[in-house]
């Protein structure tokens, strides 16, 4: 029995583990070190329609319970993405989401437009609307309603495979942008990306970040993702994928209850690339333990006070 079976739109996955975007590379880059088809799904890096070589180091640094990066979708573009990673997805068995982004409507347009028009076994994309470490786009986007609303419906012209869209936390309401990427044909939500913060280094005087400011990710920015999730949750009805802070089962199941069907595993993934099999073993035990036949018995069941 397969309790860990998970559907999202007409697409099924083994379990609801994912990657989450620039935490696992293209996905080609641990197979000596991972069993990918073990993995529910993996999220590619963001890939935009020509090559960005990324903000200045330095641009990643730990924290307390995280870590602070400031990247800047640093990527190989969309024409080497579809000539040198692609063909190597034929080797890797799990499902493919391929992240993308923009500074425009209309490179977002070009960059699906171009995965479209080869042959792949990529089941889906995944909208990234919220980066908060590029200057143009990405942002200004994920926090504006309408043109949220407007971006996925232009994209939903050109493809039937799925469209998760990854929303920021750095608004006022995240519900208001996850109902209208939903009423534009979003077959899922990806939330939260990074919460925008700081370092500073008090020896020299400086940001920890070469941009100043960053993105903050890691179990630090856990009880904020739940909170979103539980929010979404009550305003949308297509499935929502859970990210920000999860290192083991119990976190899993925590987004669960909130609302989420799948999550994606990020920053854990940089201390331990086997995390998200580590969990989906960990979750199997939990499940078969506990009497639960189909974690989907957990999605949502959150009790409250009265």
């Amino acid at each position: 029995m397969n309790r860990l079976k998970c559907s999202i739109g007409s697409i099924e996955f083994n379990n609801p583990i994912f990657t989450a975007s620039g935490t696992f590379g293209y996905g080609n880059d641990l197979p000596e070190f991972v069993d990918m088809s073990r993995l529910g799904a993996i999220v590619t890096k963001s890939i935009t329609y020509e090559p960005r070589v990324g903000n200045p180091p330095p641009r990643v640094v730990e924290t307390p319970s995280g870590m602070l990066n400031s990247i800047g979708l640093a990527n190989v573009g969309i024409r080497i993405f579809i000539k040198d990673i692609i063909p190597l997805y034929e080797n890797i068995d799990t499902k493919i989401i391929v992240n993308i982004a923009g500074s425009t409507n209309g490179e977002y347009i070009k960059v699906l437009k171009e995965l479209e028009s080869v042959s792949t076994d990529i089941v889906g994309y995944e909208i990234n609307i919220s980066c908060p470490n590029v200057e143009f786009g990405g942002m200004e986007l994920g926090v504006d309603a309408k043109l949220s609303n407007k971006l996925i419906t232009e994209l939903r012209k050109h493809t039937e495979k799925l469209l998760f869209v990854k929303l920021t936390p750095n608004v006022t309401d995240i519900t208001i942008i996850a109902k209208a990427v939903e009423d534009a044909g979003a077959d899922a939500i990806s939330a939260i990306n990074t919460v925008v913060g700081m370092g500073i280094d008090i020896g020299k005087r400086k940001p920890t970040i070469y941009k100043t400011y960053a993105g903050l990710s890691g179990p630090a920015i856990k009880p904020i993702a739940l909170a979103m999730i539980h929010k979404i949750s009550k305003v949308v009805s297509i499935p929502i994928i859970g990210i920000g802070g999860i290192v083991n089962y119990k976190n899993v199941i925590e987004f669960l209850l909130a609302g989420a069907t799948a999550v994606q595993i990020g920053t854990a993934n940089f201390r331990n690339p086997n995390a998200g099999i580590v969990i989906i073993d960990e979750l199997n035990k939990y499940l078969k333990e506990n009497g639960i036949s189909r974690y989907s018995e957990l999605i949502g069941k959150l009790d409250l006070y009265e």
